[in-house]
């Protein structure tokens, strides 16, 4: 009992996503006696469902979050029958047995009637009675307590993290920028060649946008940003966090990656809006402004050579990405310290 209490003081001390998975896996390993546990994220990419990890415990190893590239699609799961049909009939779990012997079982996190995560647990044997009721306690406060903090979190429209999250976000990305300030031999060379891994701010804009509320109606304008919310989510990495700034824009924080892995990541998710066809609508498209995020600097000044450099995109010609030094080091934008026409502050 004492641990359950421990387990449970735990996970409500958290204001954050990773660290609530990183404690419900954490209590559920130890109170089932699980060999391996994983938060699970269900993507729907197209009209096929994937699980991708999002935190995992086992083989003696402390818990981690799993930073998954979205462009791996996971597990698709109709290679777990059991899952699938405890899905489609709204069940509160499934299990199975491997020819092992060895036991898995799958708890949705249900809101209503959607459940986009789920908990896994393997475990070398049966679950037992005792162990069972203690997981359900701890599974019952994580869906609490996950709802609470997804309430506070998102854009009511989108599902998106909102703009009230985006500061705290990008001031502990700019804290773990501050930490690596002092570089060890040789990395400012491979900075110098795009080869470090930065942590990058992109501001993303639909075009034309007006006009689609003008000619169609703000609702079939509502589900363009639906839609386009749904793309951002499935073309970025789920390490990476996506925002709504309201109206028609975006904000995108990447994290650790390298110059070219971060234009491939948004120039896959600028050709996949252009290649989406909207109803009614057809065809839309987006510009993107994007910047590595420096030590020392502030987010307005971040922002502000982000929203530079989209909007150069926006003025030659539009649906495209721009990087801000780029930009700079070809003379086509001049450096600035902040930008005064940046909407953000």
């Amino acid at each position: 009992m004492d641990s359950l209490l421990k387990h449970m003081v735990d996970m409500t001390g958290h204001r954050d996503h990773a660290m609530l998975d990183i404690s419900v896996i954490s209590a559920v390993q130890e109170l089932a006696g699980a060999a391996q546990t994983r938060v699970l994220n269900i993507a729907i990419i197209g009209e096929r469902r994937f699980l991708r990890s999002r935190a995992s415990i086992g083989g003696g190893s402390s818990a981690r979050v799993d930073e998954a590239d979205n462009s791996q699609l996971g597990e698709p799961i109709e290679h777990f029958p059991e899952l699938v049909r405890c899905l489609d009939e709204f069940g509160a779990s499934a299990e199975s047995v491997d020819d092992k012997h060895c036991h898995t079982m799958w708890l949705p996190i249900w809101f209503g009637d959607k459940a986009d995560t789920v908990l896994e647990i393997v475990r070398p044997g049966p679950f037992v009675g005792e162990a069972l009721h203690m997981v359900a306690g701890i599974v019952g406060v994580y869906r609490n307590f996950h709802s609470l903090l997804a309430y506070s979190e998102r854009d009511s429209l989108t599902g998106l993290l909102n703009r009230k999250t985006f500061d705290d976000q990008l001031a502990r990305m700019l804290q773990a920028v501050n930490d690596q300030k002092l570089l060890l031999p040789g990395q400012e060379e491979r900075r110098n060649t795009g080869e470090e891994e930065e942590q990058w701010l992109a501001v993303v804009d639909v075009d034309h946008f007006k006009s689609v509320n003008d000619r169609f109606g703000h609702l079939y304008g509502d589900e363009v940003l639906i839609l386009i919310a749904n793309l951002l989510t499935s073309s970025f990495r789920s390490q990476d966090r996506v925002f709504r700034f309201g109206g028609e824009e975006f904000v995108i924080l990447l994290r650790s990656t390298t110059l070219a892995n971060a234009y491939r990541i948004i120039e896959r998710f600028r050709t996949n809006v252009a290649a989406h066809l909207f109803p009614q609508v057809g065809t839309v498209t987006v510009s993107v402004g994007f910047v590595s995020i420096r030590a020392g600097e502030s987010p307005v000044v971040s922002l502000g050579h982000a929203d530079q450099a989209l909007y150069f995109a926006k003025s030659n010609g539009r649906n495209q990405v721009c990087h801000y030094d780029e930009l700079v080091a070809g003379g086509q934008l001049q450096a600035v310290a902040s930008n005064d026409t940046a909407e953000f502050f």
